[in-house]
């Protein structure tokens, strides 16, 4: 079972209005197939690729009206160390730290720029049991209107090194500001922090974009729309993979990624 380093990213879960939905929604989309719900956890059921736990689906609290979305869970050794940290560089906690039966304990907060995230103690449940291939989790970035908020908060909670994507001379990388934060060295990345630019509509608030591998991006781009997802940028091309952002059905925005589909250099880092 992987051991994840404080900060890295662990697991992803999403709440929404019809489980059965988006069960049937990224069954198709990613291959997952889907747990028992745990009706003593409010019907929490984890998504799985090729038996490996991915990811998991809720119903929303009752009396709860919040939109769906996917929520990333950086990994942490202390819950409640991690808290204070959060509070003391300015974030807010929407859920103070609480025990998950003997599955680990786990917070909610949000960055001081408005970015929602949790952040998981492992204890029988330590996360991701497949990473960085089809089906399963690949990358998260935080989509900011205040990139410099994002960059003085995390570091302080964080053992996060950061390095600044040089984004070259090209019409397209005007205005663009993309940052890495990396764990025990730039050679491992572990997060994406991008400008959200005015191609955003306004009424989007600052978020997490978590990326899923796919086999076939073009395909899994077809596969959503036929069941009522919508793109909104993509597919693209990249020296990391061929990509594509999306929202399912029910609102929850994601990417899709084809990670062995690279096209072009990478990019340098200072």
């Amino acid at each position: 079972m992987t051991e994840f380093s404080e900060g890295a990213p662990c697991w992803v879960d999403a709440m929404f209005k019809d489980v059965e939905g988006a069960k049937s929604f990224y069954s198709e989309v990613l291959g997952w197939t889907f747990g028992e719900a745990s009706s003593e956890f409010g019907n929490y059921t984890q998504a799985y690729s090729d038996g490996k736990a991915v990811a998991a689906v809720v119903p929303p609290m009752p009396g709860g009206d919040a939109p769906s979305q996917w929520c990333l869970y950086l990994a942490s050794p202390d819950v409640e160390a991690t808290a204070e940290k959060i509070k003391a560089a300015g974030g807010e906690l929407l859920m103070e730290p609480m025990q998950v039966g003997t599955f680990g304990s786990m917070a909610i907060a949000k960055e001081p720029s408005g970015a929602v995230f949790g952040v998981w103690q492992p204890g029988e449940h330590k996360g991701f049991e497949k990473i960085g291939e089809p089906g399963s989790y690949a990358w998260a970035e935080f989509f900011s209107r205040d990139v410099q908020k994002v960059d003085a908060f995390l570091p302080k909670v964080f053992p996060y090194g950061t390095q600044q994507m040089d984004m070259g001379d090209s019409p397209e990388a005007e205005g663009m500001d993309y940052k890495i934060y990396s764990l025990g060295g730039k050679e491992n990345p572990v997060l994406g922090r991008m400008t959200m630019g005015s191609e955003f509509p306004p009424e989007i608030p600052s978020y997490i974009q978590v990326y899923f591998g796919v086999d076939n991006c073009d395909e899994a781009v077809a596969k959503a729309k036929k069941l009522g997802g919508t793109l909104h940028f993509g597919p693209m091309d990249s020296p990391f993979g061929r990509f594509a952002a999306l929202t399912d059905q029910q609102g929850a925005a994601f990417a899709v990624i084809d990670m062995s589909t690279t096209v072009g250099e990478m990019p340098n880092f200072a």
